[in-house]
């Protein structure tokens, strides 16, 4: 962009405050959103405690409820005993209380109850579980306790308190005892013991407090609140109390709670010394529940700090979502400036792109007609190159052909010079009058007939994978073929072959013919290499490696050079002289080999060559088919 362009474009883009009253009418919404979000995240959060308040609450009214109905119908049970009422009625009688303590003391261990006792119209304890302990209640009187006095009055009695004897907290239940004339004769009083339930209210998140009519906590899982009063202790509370004696002179203390609600939630405000720290007041989500049957009060709290924390939280998410929105708002003026800017330079822009595209066209005119020059060179070094394609496919078939007709003609020349030997034996034993030798020549004779045709079928196949089934064959039967095929050629160079095959070799995986044929490819070699030497030994050896079995034919030849023997399996590849060999026998080979999954390798002895065959053992069902 020139400087006339630059003073063309930025009058239109400097507008002095142009953007600052959007701004500030953002900023305000902002702030608005922000603090309407807050009220709701805080209200949210603190119904939704109030809520887990309350189900704990249930939790543990029914918990409660549950365990005082295990021990509410004991009295009444206990004081229906024969025994009970002997007792009532002549309570001078030693042996009946000695027999009635030791009654009661294995019912109260059955139960698990605090204590059981029985009481006589006057209040004197007669009877107790724990009759041998130091806080023994037998000659105590508890005529003042509501609970006797209800009994007596021939109801149930319920009572929480401290015990005057023992000390100990706990909840007594009382039933009256009747003669037959429906006279009540005494009352029996079961007290049971509440840290128990104190101490599964702990290490939980709720704090648990329950209160008696008065308002004073005698439950609760934080000690520090036990009889404190979240009730003003007026003279007529602190009277009923010590007329019971329900708290056993204990000092009873004001509970100094502020009851607020925030957020459409009850709240309890407890001070720094009560709320487990020095610092500040501690809010509390409280829910609570009458249990009229108990005449208790329960209430659950739970701690407002987590419930801030996860509203603060919200309201933190909030604010970065609109930092984020305003960032955004504010990125999406700076483009809109840009885009108005990039406008107007596009547009000076434009004329000098017209300019330049009428210069260029020109340019690529030039270069169209040197490329129209260049695809018709290029279509025309294409077509030679298909001619040249179709005459090497051509070739290749000629060559293939040629490989298969000197593979025949290799393959069969050694059938072919085994029958002859076989038919110039059968016609000297047919003169000699030796019919029956001379009908197993003929026979050898038709089965290297076979094999010559099993040869040329698979020459025939040489292009595609063999399809003739592998099965299980027995190494040792195949050989006595194989040395018949063999002996003109071991007979006419001197050779002498050696082998050694164990009676217990497995037997192999493989085609029978094929395999002879690679028995054969392999003798006939080892019997080149040693032909005119000194030694001239031939050895065949087989023996069992894990589920393979390895075949190795040495010789004592010269052995094979160094130079060519990463060739030697190659077709068409031999040391021999003209007219002498093909070089086609171990390229066979190797091919068979491979095709039955097996290996083949071969190196230099002293003296000599080994070529070793590793072919895979037959499976165990084929092994028991050859065997029988």
């Amino acid at each position: 962009m020139d400087a006339r362009a630059q003073m063309r474009i930025e009058p239109a883009l400097r507008k002095p405050g142009a953007g600052r009253w959007p701004l500030v009418l953002c900023l305000a919404c902002a702030a608005a959103i922000l603090w309407l979000g807050a009220q709701l995240a805080y209200q949210h959060y603190f119904r939704e405690g109030h809520a887990r308040a309350a189900t704990a609450l249930r939790l543990t009214v029914n918990a409660l409820t549950a365990d005082l109905a295990r021990y509410e119908v004991v009295p009444q049970l206990v004081g229906d005993l024969d025994l009970i009422h002997q007792l009532a009625a002549d309570p001078g009688n030693a042996a009946l209380r000695q027999e009635t303590n030791l009654w009661l003391a294995e019912q109260n261990e059955a139960v698990q109850a605090s204590d059981i006792y029985l009481i006589l119209p006057d209040g004197e304890t007669i009877a107790h579980s724990g009759y041998l302990g130091p806080s023994s209640f037998v000659g105590q009187n508890f005529s003042y306790r509501p609970y006797v006095i209800d009994a007596m009055a021939g109801g149930q009695g319920r009572f929480y308190g401290i015990g005057t004897t023992s000390g100990v907290r706990g909840y007594f239940f009382s039933a009256p005892v009747q003669d037959d004339a429906g006279r009540i004769t005494a009352v029996v009083a079961v007290k049971i013991g509440v840290d128990r339930i104190e101490a599964s209210w702990r290490g939980n998140q709720y704090r648990v407090l329950v209160t008696d009519p008065e308002g004073t906590a005698f439950l609760s899982s934080e000690p520090s609140w036990l009889y404190h009063s979240i009730r003003p202790l007026t003279p007529e509370r602190l009277a009923r109390t010590e007329s019971s004696r329900r708290y056993a002179g204990t000092p009873l203390a004001e509970l100094p709670i502020e009851r607020l609600d925030l957020h459409g939630a009850p709240v309890f405000r407890l001070p720094p010394a009560l709320a487990g720290g020095p610092q500040r007041s501690h809010d509390y989500i409280a829910a609570s529940e009458d249990m009229p049957g108990a005449g208790w009060t329960v209430h659950v709290l739970l701690d407002s700090a987590e419930l801030r924390a996860e509203a603060r939280l919200a309201v933190l998410s909030l604010a970065l979502l609109l930092s984020v929105a305003g960032f955004g708002l504010m990125m999406w003026r700076q483009r809109r400036a840009q885009a108005a800017e990039r406008l107007a330079m596009q547009q000076f822009a434009t004329a000098e792109l017209e300019r330049r595209v009428v210069e260029r066209t020109a340019d690529l005119a030039r270069v169209n007609s040197q490329l129209e020059l260049e695809i018709a060179e290029r279509r025309a070094t294409e077509a030679e190159l298909r001619a040249a394609q179709a005459s090497l496919v051509q070739v290749g078939k000629l060559a293939a052909l040629g490989q298969m007709s000197a593979s025949l003609s290799h393959e069969i020349n050694q059938p072919l010079a085994a029958a002859r030997n076989y038919a110039d034996s059968a016609a000297i034993l047919i003169e000699r009058g030796e019919h029956a030798r001379a009908r197993e020549n003929i026979a050898q004779i038709l089965l290297l007939v076979d094999r010559m045709a099993a040869i040329g079928k698979h020459l025939r196949h040489a292009a595609r994978k063999p399809d003739d089934v592998l099965g299980a064959v027995a190494l040792a039967g195949l050989l006595d073929e194989t040395r018949t095929i063999v002996a003109a050629r071991l007979a006419s160079s001197g050779a002498e072959l050696e082998l050694d095959v164990p009676a217990d070799l497995p037997p192999l995986r493989a085609g029978p013919t094929r395999l002879q044929q690679v028995l054969v490819n392999l003798i006939t070699n080892a019997v080149d290499a040693v032909e005119g030497g000194a030694d001239r030994r031939i050895t065949l050896s087989a023996r069992a490696e894990g589920g393979r079995v390895a075949i190795r034919v040495r010789d004592r030849g010269p052995g094979v050079p160094a130079a060519i023997a990463a060739r030697i399996f190659d077709p068409f590849f031999t040391t021999k002289g003209m007219g002498a060999g093909l070089g086609l026998g171990l390229s066979i080979t190797a091919n068979i080999v491979r095709d039955f999954g097996g290996e083949i390798a071969c190196r230099n002895m002293r003296p000599g060559a080994e070529f070793c065959v590793v072919l895979p053992a037959a499976a165990g069902a084929e092994a028991a088919e050859t065997a029988a």
